[in-house]
């Protein structure tokens, strides 16, 4: 039966127990309409496992391998094994063929070299011509470098060779010739090509230096650039020709003239005592030939 007495006439443990009841009721309902909407979940009992799609499917245990899988696995390792050694094989004999690509191809070039004709030296254009060679001033070019002089095998190489270098003089070098005969007082520079031979009397690269032992071979110009040689004809035995350095005079006598050929390099010869030797072109305004005077020092 219901109790019916007011709030005001219950007990503390009556009251407490009237509001159990109602949270009981409250939570009853809402668990009612929970389950009709779908809302609440069945309650399993401990240790019971759920049935259905949510039950956990159990592990089959791994079923041993047939002997066809076996063979197999081992065909593909042996495949494997092959391919590498496959592959070592063709490193190995690659290498080998380069390597014997390489000696046929040396062998080659050795044959080839030996094949090749032996290239005689580049001569030496002053020791197959004489300095101050030019043609005359009254050619219809003017004067220039006389190319027909120089032997014609020997030409291209004129034409490739380089400028000389001029070394610097030295304080024993020979800077200036005086020849009181003739009235010859000149520079001399180093070089006797034709662009040096336009500064004054060039001396031939190589030879002797003044006083020394050896051959001071000199040239100039008869009919161009000072006409510095022109009167060298005129020269006798005995007239002295002065060179001076850069501290000394060293005088030198005349001992004879010749007239040769643009070839007669003998002249530039070096000399066991010390000589000294003029060149320029010959004769005058022809310039087919040489004059060389020669000359001994003179001893005090």
């Amino acid at each position: 039966m219901k109790d019916r007495r007011s709030v005001d006439d219950l007990s503390i443990d009556e009251l407490q127990r009237v509001l159990s009841e109602k949270k009981r009721e409250a939570r009853e309902a809402r668990l009612a309409r929970y389950r009709e909407t779908g809302r609440a979940l069945p309650v399993v009992p401990v240790g019971v496992l759920p049935e259905g799609d949510h039950a956990a499917t159990p592990v089959a245990p791994p079923r041993p391998r047939s002997l066809a899988r076996r063979v197999l696995d081992g065909l593909l390792l042996l495949v494997e094994i092959a391919a590498v050694a496959g592959l070592i094989y063709v490193a190995y004999n690659g290498k080998n063929i380069l390597d014997n690509l390489n000696r046929e191809a040396a062998q080659m070039m050795a044959a080839g070299v030996q094949a090749l004709p032996t290239s005689a030296p580049t001569p030496v254009i002053t020791a197959v011509v004489l300095p101050a060679g030019h043609t005359p001033p009254t050619d219809p070019g003017g004067a220039r470098f006389n190319e027909a002089e120089i032997p014609e095998d020997l030409r291209q190489w004129v034409r490739a060779l380089p400028a000389p270098i001029v070394p610097t003089q030295g304080p024993r070098q020979a800077r200036r010739i005086i020849i009181p005969a003739i009235n010859v007082d000149a520079l001399i520079v180093q070089g006797d090509d034709w662009e040096q031979l336009k500064k004054g009397v060039g001396q031939h690269l190589g030879s002797g230096d003044p006083g020394q032992p050896g051959n001071l071979v000199l040239s100039a110009h008869n009919d161009i650039f000072g006409e510095i040689f022109r009167r060298l004809d005129e020269l006798q035995p005995g007239d002295e020709i002065q060179i001076h350095t850069l501290t000394q005079v060293f005088t030198y006598a005349v001992t004879g003239t010749r007239i040769v050929k643009p070839t007669e390099v003998s002249v530039l010869a070096a000399t066991p005592h010390s000589s000294i030797t003029l060149i320029s072109c010959y004769p005058y305004w022809v310039d087919t030939q040489r004059i060389v005077v020669s000359g001994d020092l003179k001893t005090p």
